[in-house]
């Protein structure tokens, strides 16, 4: 199992969840297993994504389409207020 932990400032978290729905059927198809939406307590124009997969290779994917396809277009991706911080993190085993 990967996780996809992405953060990144935001201009408001309306305009953002637009956007992120979108891209629903892109997740899905990208095989996304489950997602989780995060944001801090203390600041309301930053969040948090994780998205996991069943492979390292699926997440790598899906953050290159998304530093290749969404986040270089502001259409695309019209709540974002900085560059996002994307990282592919595997779980590991026990005595790892």
């Amino acid at each position: 199992m990967a996780t996809l932990h992405i953060e990144h400032p935001i201009t408001d978290f309306t305009t953002w969840s637009t956007a992120f729905e979108r891209f629903a059927d892109a997740r899905r198809n990208a095989g996304v297993l489950e997602q989780r939406v995060l944001r801090p307590i203390d600041d309301g124009h930053f969040v948090m994504v994780q998205l996991d997969f069943d492979s390292i290779d699926a997440a790598v994917a899906f953050k290159e389409f998304l530093t290749t396809i969404v986040w270089t277009n502001p259409d695309n991706a019209p709540g974002l207020a900085g560059s996002p911080r994307a990282l592919v993190a595997d779980r590991p085993t026990s005595g790892a």
